[in-house]
């Protein structure tokens, strides 16, 4: 039976799974007897474990009464929670690297995929500043942003479709300066051979299908799974029963969303007033 490696260093998250399979093993319980006491899955046990689901509290005190550990396991998520990443965005991260089309919708900000490292470091500048983490946090987002967008020069490359909501350009983060090249990169952006980029107007007004961001992955083998965020956590759906509604919500927004030639004249347009 193969048994995968665990690299407590690597994130809060694996250090917490190391230490859960430590606790187990001393134990001589399977991942699916400790899931029968935990009242959960032996596969959501063995998520845990190897970083590829973060623990909730809700885990760890379940995990803390059948192993009669205290609240060891409770304490230990605080670490894991306090990471810079959103729960289950981690998750979304791997398919994100292995997909062959990506489609993404974003509300408000440049999506990270897209971002110039300035532009990341003035959004994360400003999340330091409101106290909604810590330096050290902002500068590991800031690298995984680098991180992601190395993922995606591969061969054969994945194909990147993304609608931005208008607000993406208007809101300035930064320096006039700042946005100028952020501006230009999305031009860049849209002459690769392997991405399309278009714009959704204000005027689309209620034709909008989405209210929020929402990307939706199809994988090599042409499964879909899509992807969401509340304040919380981000939800990584794998059911084809909700990914298609998702995916026919996508097909009408790129119809109403302006076409690329349009959506690179805009950026133009508003570009000539960052300077």
């Amino acid at each position: 039976m193969n048994r995968k490696e665990l690299d407590p260093q690597a994130s809060p998250g694996e250090a917490f799974g190391a230490h859960l399979r430590r606790l187990r093993d001393e134990r001589g319980w399977t991942q699916e007897e400790l899931g029968t006491r935990m009242g959960v899955t032996g596969s959501h046990v063995s998520a845990v474990e190897t970083g590829r689901r973060q623990p909730t509290q809700r885990f760890a005190t379940a995990a803390d009464r059948a192993l009669g550990t205290g609240q060891e396991l409770q304490q230990r998520t605080s670490a894991v929670r306090q990471n810079s990443l959103l729960e289950g965005f981690p998750d979304y991260l791997r398919r994100e690297a292995e997909a062959s089309e990506i489609r993404l919708y974003e509300v408000g900000v440049i999506p990270g995929l897209l971002q110039t490292p300035e532009y990341a470091a003035a959004l994360e500048a400003d999340a330091v500043r409101r106290e909604a983490i810590t330096q050290e946090q902002a500068d590991e987002r800031v690298a995984l942003v680098a991180r992601r967008q190395a993922t995606l020069v591969r061969s054969p490359s994945p194909l990147l479709i993304v609608v931005l909501d208008e607000g993406c350009i208007r809101r300035p983060m930064g320096s006039p300066e700042i946005m100028d090249a952020q501006l230009a990169r999305l031009i860049e952006f849209a002459e690769l051979p392997n991405t399309v980029l278009q714009l959704a107007p204000f005027a689309m007004g209620a034709r909008r299908p989405f209210s929020l961001p929402v990307t939706v992955l199809t994988m090599k083998d042409r499964s879909l799974m899509s992807y969401a965020e509340s304040a919380q956590r981000g939800h990584l759906e794998r059911e084809i029963a909700f990914v298609l509604p998702m995916l026919t919500a996508y097909h009408q927004l790129q119809a109403e969303a302006l076409s690329q030639a349009a959506t690179v004249a805009m950026i133009e347009e508003f570009r000539k007033g960052t300077l």
